[in-house]
Parts: C-alpha cells; sequence; structure tokens
C-alpha cells in the first residue's frame, strides 16, 4: 500500500523572505555554502563615477614592487568582491565597483597607473598577509583594518576611512540590540577578520561562525542559520541598504576600524609614497566625490576623512 504524500502550506510570514531568496538566487551565481554577491549588485552608474588624473611622469625607483608593476605595465590590486558599495563585482559583466574600489583607482594614478592598467584580485581575508608577502598583488584595498598585530606582517598606508564594528540582524529581530544582546546567539563573519576575533575574546558567550566572505554569512542570516552578522557598519549598512524590508544595522558602533592600503612591509617607498596620495586625493576633493558617487549611495553622509599616520620605516 503506497501512502499518500502530505501536503504542507508554507506560511503566509515566510512567502516574502522566500520571494526575496529567490530573487537573490536568480541575481547571484551560486559559489560553495552561498550565494557570490547577494544581495544583488546595485551600485554606482559609471558614468557617474569621478575621473582621477594619472601622474605619467611618476617614478619610484626606490619601491622594488613600484619596479616589478611598472616593467609588467599593470599593477595588481587585492580587494574583496562581494561588499556592497565598497568592493563589489557585478557577475554579469565582471565589473568591479565601490568606494575601495575608488580609493585604489585614484591612488594607482598617483602612482601613474591609468584605471586600464589596474587587474583587481578577489582575495579572503584570511590570506590578505600571504598574498601581500609573496608578491601576489602589489597593494590591497578592501577594508583592511590597520593594527599593530597586522602592522608585523605587512605595511600600511592612511588610513583613508574610519569604519566601526556593527551587528546586522533580520528586520524583524527584536531581541539584538547590541553585542551586549549575543548570548546564546550565532554571529557570522568572515574568517580571518579582526571582527570575528572581537567576538571570540570580548563576548565569548556568543556562537562564532566564519566563512570565508560576508555574502556567505547574509545568505545564512536570511535562512535563519545565523542570528547575526558582524563586521564593519560601512559593509553591513550596504548590505542592509540593499534590502532594507529583510535586514537592519542596529546599534552603536563598538570599535574603530581604521581602513588602510596594505602593501609588502618592507616596501616604505610605497607605502610613503600612497600616504601622499591618499592626502592629496583628499585636499581636491576626489575622496569626496568618490564616496558620494559610492557608499554615499547607501544614504549615509560623507564624514571626515581620518588623518593619514605616516609612521616609520620597518626596513
Amino acid at each position: 500500500m503506497t501512502a499518500t504524500p502530505r501536503r504542507t502550506r508554507t506560511p503566509r510570514a515566510a512567502v516574502p523572505l522566500l520571494l526575496v531568496l529567490i530573487a537573490l538566487a536568480a541575481l547571484a551565481p551560486a559559489a560553495g555554502c552561498g550565494r557570490s554577491g547577494s544581495p544583488p549588485v546595485k551600485g554606482p552608474k559609471p558614468g557617474d563615477l569621478p575621473t582621477y588624473r594619472v601622474d605619467s611622469s611618476f617614478s619610484l625607483p626606490a619601491s622594488p614592487t613600484w619596479r616589478r608593476a611598472h616593467s609588467r605595465g599593470r599593477l595588481v590590486v587585492g580587494v574583496k568582491d562581494d561588499q556592497p558599495y565598497l568592493g563589489e563585482k557585478d557577475p554579469a559583466t565582471g565589473v568591479y565597483s565601490g568606494f575601495d574600489i575608488e580609493i585604489a583607482r585614484m591612488t594607482a594614478a598617483s602612482l601613474g597607473f591609468p584605471a586600464s592598467r589596474i587587474t583587481y584580485k578577489a582575495i579572503a581575508s584570511a590570506n590578505r598577509e600571504t598574498s601581500l608577502s609573496n608578491g601576489q598583488i602589489d597593494m590591497y584595498v578592501g577594508t583592511y583594518t590597520i593594527n599593530p598585530l597586522r602592522k608585523r606582517q605587512v605595511g600600511f598606508a592612511g588610513p583613508y576611512y574610519m569604519a566601526g564594528q556593527s551587528l546586522l540582524v533580520r528586520a524583524d529581530e527584536n531581541d539584538i540590540h547590541g553585542p551586549q544582546d549575543l548570548k546564546g546567539k550565532k554571529v557570522c563573519s568572515a574568517a580571518g577578520s579582526s571582527s570575528i576575533q572581537r567576538i571570540q575574546s570580548d563576548y565569548p558567550d556568543a556562537t562564532a561562525v566564519t566563512y570565508d566572505t560576508y555574502s556567505v554569512c547574509v545568505d545564512n542570516l536570511l535562512t535563519f542559520q545565523v542570528d547575526a552578522v558582524t563586521t564593519d557598519d560601512a559593509i553591513l549598512v550596504g548590505y542592509a541598504a540593499k534590502a532594507p524590508k529583510e535586514m537592519k544595522v542596529v546599534g552603536r558602533p563598538f570599535s574603530k576600524e581604521p581602513y588602510g592600503i596594505g602593501v609588502s612591509r618592507s616596501d616604505t617607498a610605497l607605502r610613503l609614497a600612497l600616504d601622499d596620495a591618499i592626502v592629496a586625493h583628499e585636499r581636491n576633493g576626489d575622496w569626496k566625490r568618490a564616496y558620494d558617487a559610492t557608499l554615499g549611495l547607501s544614504g549615509v553622509p560623507a564624514p571626515e576623512p581620518p588623518p593619514v599616520d605616516r609612521y616609520p620605516g620597518s626596513g
């Protein structure tokens, strides 16, 4: 005797979420445990982005990194590819966009490289130091927080932006208002990030969950596999702005995260040249125009950029 299959009904409250997930699946290709680039790409229009004057006479023979890039004719920049309004790759066109991408473009122009001579390479958070140390990339621009531990391994130009760690939750979440509410909650972030390290050290009652990318964490938040996603507020605001009916950022930032451009630790000449470039582009208005055309689309107005820290060389 064959049993008659039971029909199950989907609760009405789940229907909007299912529709969102279907839309995300249609707009972003499957990758590993989640969809790369979700929520869907909705970034700046190319015509709205600033242009930067290329210093064609620039030369930096004291920098081995610059010499190699000049010899190959291209600058290789490590970036993120799944952070809305910061560093995101359109899966349909392969085009990168976002504030970090603009920081890379403007500083590369100061080093003598036009946008057409930049190669972007997506690097996971856990692999940034190794990629810089082994010369896989010439510099890294991707929500890279400057801290003392990392400065033992790589050099940092900047900072060019000050962020703060925060929490992203589902829009109907009413129990999480800040990190003090994370006891017994599953909190997701990128492996190797300073954000997940802070959760593990300062909020040990939370259950830390890590993946290679934040987009997988967001997917898991939408499918109720984790209770919150934590990283810098600039990143989380971008995700929330793309799906405001499904997600929200809660509480005040509970850290200071100065973003810098990562370079080889021994290449002091390149680091200081990038410091000069950051300051120059802040003064001539490029920084503000780049912010307004990218991260400003999230609805958060441009802050004052932090002062650049030209620390002594490391040898």
